[in-house]
């Protein structure tokens, strides 16, 4: 049948006026596209800061960055040669191609059991461990699975910004508990303690730390085990530093500690392996009492959500944790150690300067008496004006939550370390006020 103009017409405003009433009746008038809480709330803490500084490096001076956490960075540390040859077999191979287990393939969980078979004094099994995205997943999927909305964790001051990024993203309350300068970052136990209620998910620890370079006691792990079990507790354990451990010092897993505290510990090829970029980590599940059942199979279920991570890396982390040598790490360590002494030797001559020395990962806190340079007004503005006349860039300790402080990452060839502390020192002199006061009464009592 041919119809007219005149009921094309028709024909057409019935149709829009009934899709602009099922528009209308549906709420929506207009693009109006959102994203959602989630992605509002994670928000990375040092992007933010950083990109706040109003940095303009010295063109006559080149920059030397202190504050990139990436040991790969600058071409000094280098994977070694048995981590290469161990994915270049695993890539010929092609049996590492397709998807694995969703935990990760049952070789790779059997050779991370054997080699962390140090976390426990019982047998690590397979079905404990789960194979994440690099160990921010594992952190990741560990908060996921023990708090929810309405809850809160605890987490470290100063303390490594990716935690908050993570829990505040979901609605869960971050509650920090401070690690003391004055006995080489030691958590406040009583302070700690106070903070929980029954609302507290999980207490996380991050052993040895970023940004502190603190390695925890085995008294002060009993301490924090005996807090936990007397609240139920269970504990994240952020130990992917847990072989990066300077001499005189020793690194001792809380899980080997504990009777009754379940641990989720976190860890991965990232840090020790110096390939952060193969986002290869861990969650290995301490649970004597069976207290963690629920949980554990919530694991599970976060691992379906991008059905397993790199399978390549997996078909060489045998290889990888059975073949690499000794006297590989020793090197690694050696170098962060004598960085670390090297550059705590300069930095504490200076003046206005507090450096802690560090016992373990790639890090070190320097406190900053703000006072002694009221040019700036705070550590982020002290940062970037040594940019600014320096050209040496050190990420200011509020991006740690810990004002007054700044981090340096000791992983930076030795002659580039030596000389970013020779302008640091330069910086500071320039800017030191000496208190004339001080400088006037010792005049008098010399003359009197």
């Amino acid at each position: 049948m041919v119809t007219s103009g005149t009921e094309n017409n028709l024909i057409a405003n019935t149709t829009n006026s009934a899709t602009y009433l099922s528009n209308t009746v549906k709420g929506r008038t207009s693009w109006n596209i959102k994203t959602t809480t989630l992605a509002k709330k994670t928000i990375n803490r040092i992007r933010g800061i950083v990109e706040s500084l109003k940095i303009s490096p010295n063109p006559e001076k080149p920059m030397i960055p202190l504050t990139i956490g990436d040991p790969t960075t600058f071409g000094n540390l280098k994977a070694s040669s048995e981590t290469m040859k161990a994915v270049l077999e695993a890539v010929e191979s092609g049996k590492y191609n397709g998807y694995a287990h969703s935990q990760g393939h049952e070789a790779a969980r059997r050779a991370i059991a054997k080699y962390s078979a140090h976390q426990s004094s019982e047998e690590i099994k397979t079905e404990n461990i789960f194979i994440t995205s690099g160990c921010s997943s594992a952190l990741e999927y560990c908060i996921l699975a023990l708090a929810e909305r309405g809850q809160n964790v605890l987490l470290p001051r100063p303390g490594f910004c990716l935690y908050q990024t993570l829990v505040e993203g979901l609605n869960i309350e971050v509650r920090y508990y401070d690690l003391l300068p004055e006995k080489q970052w030691q958590a406040d136990l009583q302070q700690l303690e106070s903070m929980i209620d029954d609302n507290t998910a999980a207490l996380l620890i991050n052993n040895p730390s970023n940004p502190c370079g603190s390695v925890f006691s085995k008294e002060h792990l009993e301490n924090i085990l005996n807090i936990c079990e007397k609240y139920y507790l269970p504990i994240i354990a952020d130990e992917i530093y847990e072989h990066f451990v300077f001499p005189g010092s020793q690194h001792i897993a809380v899980s080997s500690l504990s009777r009754n505290v379940p641990v989720l510990s976190c860890g991965g090829l990232t840090k020790r392996f110096l390939v952060p970029g193969w986002r290869t980590g861990w969650i290995i599940v301490h649970d004597r009492g069976n207290r963690l059942v629920e949980v554990t199979a919530g694991l599970r279920n976060m691992c379906c959500r991008i059905l397993g991570s790199n399978t390549l890396v997996q078909g060489a982390i045998p290889a990888i944790l059975e073949n690499t040598p000794q006297v590989y790490f020793d090197e690694v360590i050696d170098i962060l150690h004598e960085n670390a002494k090297l550059t705590y030797n300069m930095l504490k001559q200076i003046r206005g300067l507090n450096p802690i020395m560090p016992n373990g990962a790639m890090y070190m806190m320097v406190g900053v008496n703000i006072d002694k340079f009221p040019e700036f007004k705070d550590d982020l503005h002290f940062v970037q004006e040594m940019v600014n006349e320096q050209s040496v860039f050190c990420l200011p300790g509020s991006c740690f939550e810990y004002p007054n402080y700044m981090r340096i990452v000791l992983t930076v060839p030795r002659e580039m370390l030596e000389e970013a502390c020779s302008r640091i020192t330069q910086f500071c002199e320039a800017h030191y006020k000496v208190d004339n006061s001080i400088i006037e009464s010792n005049l008098l009592n010399e003359t009197y």
